[in-house]
């Protein structure tokens, strides 16, 4: 596949900017829609916004470079051309985290609630970067033949982006953008659920995203590595077994008890 969306002369915008800047887009509009339920001002919600998009950019940028430091300790001058793809979702769900974390408690919010309010939108963010994966030829998984893509029924556009130097490759990309999408869906209808708790939702997230990576990274050829491990499986491991925990955690309270949908008539706005 061409990487290069648009060429102006020396100037080339790329496949994987355009699709980053769309899923931001999208990600944020739906986060602004579910923060005014709860009663959020603009403001507020757009410096969150803002701040977590910056963090997680550069969070999921040092991670991936940490990890590749062998290569970039030679060629420093690309570091900052994130453009070309090596961006780690786990590295930018670390900061992303952290910059909620420290932005709830200086305004004294329930992070949980902002993260059950930013994780399904989120899911539908990571669908559609995956998307810049296919673009780059990058995140794909083992050799494979053309006939078992056929089998698969996969549109056959895919199917020729995965013929990457002759050889086909499986699209990883693709059953990871697959799995983030149907748990979209699955979590909207989930945080309309009316005894769904406040936390619970995020740990769902954290439960869903972490089962589906874990096996896809499984088939994925340019793995970050640490020690003889796949580092996506070993966080994919913390992040199932945190979500259960924190999910049945809050699960043991009061069933009428910090209700993620309930909304006071005297919720202060911030």
């Amino acid at each position: 596949m061409n990487p290069v969306a648009i060429s102006l002369g020396p100037l080339e915008i790329r496949w994987y900017t355009i699709l980053i800047i769309l899923a931001f887009l999208i990600v944020s509009f739906v986060i602004s829609r579910e923060a005014k339920r709860f009663k959020f001002s603009k403001d507020f919600i757009f410096n969150l916004i803002f701040w977590t998009v910056i963090m997680s950019f550069l969070g999921a940028r040092i991670y991936y470079v940490i990890f590749n430091w062998s290569y970039y300790a030679s060629h420093l001058d690309e570091i900052i051309k994130i453009w070309q793809g090596g961006l780690a979702i786990h590295g930018g769900l670390i900061a992303g985290t952290i910059t909620i974390l420290v932005y709830s408690k200086k305004y004294k919010v329930n992070v949980l609630k902002l993260l059950d309010i930013v994780v399904v939108p989120l899911l539908l963010g990571q669908a559609i970067g995956r998307w810049g994966n296919f673009f780059n030829s990058e995140a794909h998984g083992a050799a494979t033949s053309l006939n078992a893509l056929q089998s698969l029924h996969i549109p056959r556009f895919i199917i020729n982006g995965m013929n990457i130097g002759g050889v086909y490759y499986q699209p990883t990309f693709l059953y990871e953008s697959l799995w983030c999408l149907i748990g979209f869906i699955v979590l909207l209808f989930v945080r309309r659920y009316k005894y769904i708790k406040i936390g619970q939702i995020t740990a769902l997230y954290l439960v869903w995203y972490g089962i589906g990576r874990f096996f896809i990274e499984a088939s994925r050829t340019d793995s970050l590595m640490l020690g003889g491990f796949k580092a996506a499986q070993i966080i994919s491991v913390i992040m199932f077994v945190g979500g259960l925990i924190l999910f049945f955690a809050l699960h043991r309270k009061s069933k009428f008890e910090n209700l993620y949908n309930n909304i006071s008539d005297d919720e202060i706005e911030f």
